[in-house]
């Protein structure tokens, strides 16, 4: 295989659920925001914020169950996959500092499909989804009938969980997008918008897998 070539990371399944989930997310992010700083009150008048953001809540909790359904054995193999955890991980670990920091490509262990950070991403919001749709359906159905500790208690946790996803997504998205070593052949965006990554950007970024999965053969790009 030539380094033109384009192997494909991501099948349309994931794509779409990916973009579906991030547009729910921000726009939770945002109208959170709006309900979390009482100085941003004022962009929440006539409670347009709040109708936004518990049909936002909606599309976040449903996307990924069509998408389980559909995609049954699929999503399932990808969260295994996000919880498969082996020395190899360690090693990203170690090699985390000078990789991102001083962007020696040559210090990363080969990474599977899923890199270490991708996998602590989507741990992360395979524990925290639950936390927002329990403490976020007590707020929503529950203020007039759960005890005031309870209703008190869900706001803090939903609260505290959003501030850590604030800081968990902006990271993120500055090592899928925009640090250098993501920049270069489209990194993790352009694999979000078609699937496809070149050869050489699989085998520097995703060996494991590569090797495991393509091998010397042809791989499909579709």
């Amino acid at each position: 295989m030539s380094g033109d070539e384009l192997v494909l990371k991501y099948r349309v399944a994931e794509r779409v659920l990916h973009w579906i989930h991030a547009f729910a997310f921000v726009t939770l992010l945002i109208t959170g925001i709006f309900l979390f700083f009482p100085p941003a009150g004022f962009l929440a008048q006539d409670s347009w914020s709040r109708v936004a953001h518990r049909l936002a809540a909606i599309i976040f909790v449903a996307a990924p169950v069509i998408i389980l359904f559909l995609t049954w054995r699929a999503s399932w193999k990808a969260i295994f996959e996000a919880l498969d955890w082996s020395l190899y991980d360690l090693g990203w670990v170690l090699a985390f500092p000078r990789y991102y920091f001083l962007s020696d490509e040559a210090a990363m262990p080969p990474q599977d499909r899923f890199n270490t950070g991708q996998k602590a991403w989507y741990l992360m919001v395979l524990m925290f989804s639950p936390l927002f749709v329990i403490t976020g359906g007590l707020m929503w159905f529950g203020k007039d009938v759960l005890p005031t500790w309870v209703f008190q208690w869900s706001i803090y946790i939903h609260d505290i969980v959003f501030m850590v996803t604030i800081c968990m997504f902006l990271v993120h998205v500055y090592l899928s997008v925009l640090h250098p070593l993501m920049r270069r052949e489209g990194g993790s965006f352009r694999q979000m918008v078609d699937g496809k990554m070149t050869v050489p950007y699989a085998k520097g970024h995703h060996g494991k897998w590569f090797e495991r999965v393509y091998g010397s053969q042809k791989a499909p790009t579709k």
